[in-house]
């Protein structure tokens, strides 16, 4: 923005540049804002490096690793092990797939514990479709503070007035600007 040589510069220029100042962080919060992001929040594949489509519809994750994979890799996965008549497995660490929603959890839980942010996201959407609000609202929170964009984006639904968290405009506001930042919705 500007730079003055001294302190003393500083503070008796300050009331000339103060307005511009203002004007110019509000130009760069809107350019950050705006700005398209390089490729889609979910990143691509990682087995087929294709971008991942939009919406969780056509990709999985994985319980055992926690990779969000697309349908694609996942059928052709699925058909080489048919034809081969192969164990279940994961296409991209493979192990083999839990065989209960017990399992799957315990899987989950244990890549919470190592701070992924993806799962926590999901343990927050598990606990949200269960009712538990307060719940999803914890996993979401921390799922943000580890870098997930799509959890900003359901904590400011939640501030907006949704159940289990107080209405907060100024939070709902923040978390919706974070998750554009982010390129999500």
């Amino acid at each position: 923005l500007v730079r003055y040589c001294s302190d003393k510069c500083q503070e008796d220029h300050r009331p000339n540049h103060e307005a511009m100042c203002k004007e110019r962080a509000t130009e760069l919060r809107d350019e950050i804002l705006f700005k398209q992001p390089d490729s889609n929040h979910s990143g691509d594949c990682p087995i087929c490096c294709l971008p991942m489509p939009i919406g969780g519809k056509y990709s999985s994750m994985m319980a055992c690793c926690s990779k969000i994979i697309c349908n694609g890799c996942v059928h052709a996965n699925q058909m080489r092990e048919l034809e081969g008549n192969l164990q279940q497995k994961c296409p991209f660490c493979r192990h083999p797939t839990p065989k209960t929603a017990k399992e799957s959890e315990t899987r989950m839980m244990k890549r919470i514990e190592v701070n992924d942010s993806f799962a926590t996201f999901q343990m927050g959407l598990r606990r949200h479709d269960e009712g538990n609000h307060e719940e999803a609202f914890k996993y979401w929170t921390k799922a943000v503070e580890l870098g997930d964009v799509e959890s900003h984006y359901l904590l400011s639904t939640m501030y907006q007035g949704g159940p289990g968290v107080e209405k907060d405009e100024k939070k709902e506001v923040y978390h919706l600007e974070q998750a554009a930042i982010g390129g999500d919705r």
